[in-house]
């Protein structure tokens, strides 16, 4: 699978990578991931040479579960995580708290539930509003930096918010939603890109599944307005989709969540096949446009 550099922290990642979000639910939940399920789809990303993870405190069983059953081939994948976060389910009251107390409290609780001494990248998790002390908060992030929790420190957020964050120029990463059907951040993740910093995209595909990306994540009626279906040719549309997403340039990892070994391995062949030819792109682009005027 081809490989990347991540923006300034010079690390490889594969282009398509996991977001173990989709493995937050235990039996319990409302949507039901057993164990045993877990522990074979996280195996198998890193079989299928994906090596990067991304989880979350407010992910459930998420964190616990990369910790349990892949935390003996750490050395086979780079690991992010955010803060900020204040899961009802560990504790918390829900939602978000920015300080440098929970951040500390954060990274805490995540490398023991991952079961290391470090993650590759902290992500602050989408601070919003005028009160969020973002001097305060990357201070911390330095900090916890410092002690060799994190390698690199990050952020997870969207527009209009990376205009006044980009320029900081403090973050060695982003974190920014992009699709076909989502192309409002093309020009910004350009910008993040062309600053230096690594750029993560989520939302690339929808959820792994088939039609999923259509049907649940992003917009069935964009997509039908644009009438992309004419355009899959043989390609299931999540496979358009994904490969729409790595044709970006500023692209260097789409993070695509699942809890179907076989969604996984038709993730891992679509993107081995590559971005799309330039032809396709373009009509995609153009009539995506002229659907959304």
């Amino acid at each position: 699978m081809e490989k990347k550099v991540l923006g300034r922290t010079g690390l490889e990642v594969t282009q398509l990578s996991f977001g173990a979000m989709e493995l937050r639910f235990g039996p319990d939940g409302e949507r039901k991931v057993a164990d045993e399920a877990a522990e074979r789809l996280l195996n198998a990303v890193l079989d299928a040479g994906i090596n990067f993870i991304d989880t979350a405190p407010d992910y459930g069983l998420s964190e616990e579960r990369i910790g349990r059953f892949i935390s003996s081939r750490r050395g086979e994948y780079h690991l992010a995580t955010k803060c900020g976060c204040d899961p009802a389910d560990k504790g918390g009251k829900g939602g978000h708290v920015w300080s440098r107390d929970q951040l500390l409290k954060n990274i805490a609780g995540s490398l023991q539930r991952l079961r290391t001494d470090h993650v590759d990248i902290l992500q602050l998790h989408n601070p919003r509003g005028d009160d969020v002390p973002m001097d305060e908060l990357v201070d911390t992030l330095k900090e916890i930096q410092a002690q060799g929790l994190t390698r690199f420190i990050s952020i997870s957020h969207t527009l209009p918010w990376l205009n006044d964050l980009i320029p900081m120029g403090v973050f060695d990463t982003y974190q920014i939603p992009y699709s076909c059907l989502e192309p409002q951040h093309h020009d910004v993740i350009s910008r993040a890109a062309e600053a230096g910093a690594g750029v993560i995209i989520r939302g690339g595909i929808g959820r792994g599944g088939p039609e999923a990306a259509v049907t649940r994540r992003v917009k069935t009626e964009l997509w039908q307005k644009a009438k992309l279906d004419e355009l899959c040719r043989e390609m299931p549309p999540p496979e358009l989709i994904l490969r729409y997403t790595l044709k970006h340039p500023g692209c260097h990892t789409t993070i695509v969540g699942t809890c179907n070994v076989e969604h996984l391995k038709a993730n891992v062949a679509a993107a081995e096949k590559g971005p799309l030819p330039d032809d396709l792109y373009n009509e995609v682009t153009r009539r995506v446009a002229k659907a959304m005027e």
